[in-house]
């Protein structure tokens, strides 16, 4: 088989994960030399596999990576994965905002416009499945990235196993009007200079349900495609979750008021939640500061996520 372990470049801008902010701090990881890529490299090819080793520093160039697993020319002029190519795709990735740059190309690469959908693509999904990858850890040190919370390989040698083995699990893609993927959650508040949440206000819907009017203050909403993404003050927002199960976890945690007996006025948190097939959060003025796949941004405006049933896959 042919084997292709891409890695994102320093200052590759955009494809390192968020709009002209660079690698969200990795520059350090991504400028040493990357061990993990060459030892992933070594095991794949002992195991009889041809390996590749790219270094994108621009869309374009990723763009370049994934148009070899292009399918046949279809009918219908849609470009289109291919369901049965030889090739296999390592991401060696420094953050989750690295691996989500991958698969926000893939969606633009093969999600076909709303004017030509086409009937082989079930009612349910706006991308088909996309090809599987194989996450390399370039820090497998760090416990809370999304390997480590998918319980994938990290060290070289076992994500090489995995790719050789072909094992595949399926899992939910969590789009957004942005025009961008969260594959992990975002977590939309903001921190004070002392690192203490400052309350917004905000609309959040979760289908039929809404966890905030808008009237009162928010500290922190958590979206997620399972559970483990974000905490608040020592207190868990999404506890619990699947993130094959096609539904988006939602937790806001809003501070509520309690009298005491005697004892005056304190105030505790309280977390409200819901899952659904799509979230849309509307601040109530100003900016809303937010992480997405630990990618900072932010918002004024109305934004919505919106899950894909298992449209990306990674090797187990």
């Amino acid at each position: 088989m042919d084997v292709v372990i891409l890695s994102l470049a320093e200052g590759s801008g955009d494809s390192c994960g968020s709009s002209g902010s660079g690698c969200g701090g990795c520059n350090a990881i991504c400028a040493t030399p990357r061990t993990p890529v060459l030892a992933c490299a070594d095991v794949l090819r002992d195991g009889g596999a041809r390996v590749e080793t790219v270094q994108a520093g621009s869309d374009q160039e990723i763009d370049a990576v994934l148009a070899r697993f292009d399918g046949p020319a279809r009918p219908d002029g849609l470009t289109w994965p291919s369901a049965a190519s030889e090739q296999r795709l390592v991401v060696a990735s420094a953050t989750d905002g690295q691996l989500r740059a991958v698969l926000r190309r893939m969606v633009r690469r093969w999600a076909p416009p709303p004017s030509k959908r086409p009937t082989d693509l079930a009612p349910t999904r706006t991308v088909p499945d996309l090809p599987p990858v194989a996450i390399l850890p370039l820090d497998p040190s760090h416990a809370g990235d999304l390997a480590a919370q998918l319980g994938l390989p990290r060290t070289p040698a076992e994500v090489a196993k995995a790719v050789l083995t072909g094992n595949v699990r399926r899992l939910d893609l969590l789009r957004n009007d942005g025009g961008s993927v969260t594959l992990d959650g975002a977590l939309l508040g903001g921190a004070d200079d002392s690192g203490a949440a400052v309350p917004w206000r905000g609309r959040v819907e979760v289908d039929d349900s809404v966890l905030s009017e808008g009237e009162e203050p928010i500290l922190a909403c958590a979206i997620g495609n399972g559970a483990g993404y974000a905490e608040f003050d020592g207190l868990r927002l999404l506890p619990e979750g699947d993130p094959a199960d096609g539904r988006i976890e939602v937790a806001v945690a809003v501070p509520v008021v309690v009298k005491q007996r005697f004892k005056g006025t304190r105030v505790r948190v309280e977390v409200r939640r819901a899952r659904g097939r799509a979230v849309s959060v509307l601040p109530r003025e100003g900016e809303l500061q937010f992480l997405d796949d630990g990618v900072a941004g932010t918002t004024s405006r109305k934004r919505s996520w919106w899950t894909e049933g298992q449209a990306w896959a990674v090797y187990a």
